[in-house]
């Protein structure tokens, strides 16, 4: 959080880190796993990276920051990180909101 309190410096750090883990899949995909299984881990890192405890930091944060989330996962369905019926980083949020409420 910054004294402005935007969430703009925390969606930039998410975002490289999840960009690191994709020189592993790079890898992986160069030893030939198969697509469903790289989505699989990719859901598994960078997603779960990208939603982790998104409901305390979301409401901080500026269109702009979501529209970077948004562009990061549509690069990741353009290279097949992602599955092209991936939602929304806003749609996964209130989805991840939502099961939090009923586990409650």
């Amino acid at each position: 959080m910054t004294n402005g309190l935007s969430a703009s410096d925390h969606v930039r750090d998410v975002i490289r880190s999840c960009s690191q883990t994709l020189y592993a899949l790079r890898v992986l995909r160069a030893h030939g796993m198969c697509q469903a299984a790289l989505q699989a881990i990719f859901r598994s890192v960078a997603i779960a990276k990208l939603l982790y405890v998104s409901s305390a930091w979301i409401g901080f944060t500026k269109a702009t920051d979501r529209q970077r989330v948004d562009g990061f996962l549509r690069r990741r369905i353009r290279s097949g990180y992602c599955s092209p019926d991936t939602p929304t980083f806003a749609e996964q949020c209130a989805t991840v909101d939502e099961q939090r409420l009923k586990l409650s």
